[in-house]
């Protein structure tokens, strides 16, 4: 990957239950609308990187792409999955993160976001300056689980926590100690 748009960051963005679980069967097992609020005021206008399985998920609830926000799927696919929308489609995380620094730099932005699953965080942490995370203060049952956070790697810089919700959750904001990436 070119180390040009340096300036770009990398943020990961992600709701996880206290056993790192992210989802069950293609879905969120939780439902907290501050969470969507948050998820929504942060990425608006900005490139979202994430997998086919995701944008599937998006476009079952939605009827369509997240809207205000350029979308880039990662798939292994090589055919065009929709050609008859404004998706770009990408084969690695490290072309859809170009490609994502691309469009923040000709929009005047400074940031992109990785949305999901579990195999494109995996993919992406190593590229992440930020992680802007939902805590979920439960264990949950569920099928796809978000990858190993080291704490040395990271500082926490914001944390809002919500126990008065059902299920109790926290907002954290972690930037890397290092900010020598891939």
């Amino acid at each position: 990957m070119k180390k040009d748009n340096v300036d770009i960051r990398t943020s990961l963005i992600f709701a996880m239950a206290e056993n790192r679980c992210i989802g069950k069967n293609n879905q969120m097992p939780w439902h907290i609308p501050e969470d969507l609020k948050r998820f929504k005021t942060l990425t608006i206008g900005h490139p979202v990187i994430m997998g086919r399985k995701t944008l599937e998920s998006i476009l079952g609830y939605l009827k369509k792409p997240l809207p205000g926000r350029e979308s880039i799927i990662v798939t292994r696919n090589p055919q065009t999955l929709y050609p008859d929308t404004p998706i770009l489609q990408t084969g690695t995380i490290e072309q859809a993160i170009e490609m994502g620094r691309t469009i923040a730099k000709d929009k005047g932005l400074d940031e992109i976001f990785i949305i999901g699953g579990a195999q494109i965080y995996t993919q992406s942490l190593a590229f992440a300056h930020r992680l802007y995370i939902t805590k979920v203060h439960r264990e949950i049952a569920g099928d796809a689980f978000f990858p190993t956070i080291y704490d040395a790697d990271w500082e926490e810089s914001e944390c809002l926590s919500r126990e008065d919700h059902d299920p109790p959750y926290s907002f954290v904001t972690l930037d890397r100690r290092q900010q020598n990436l891939l």
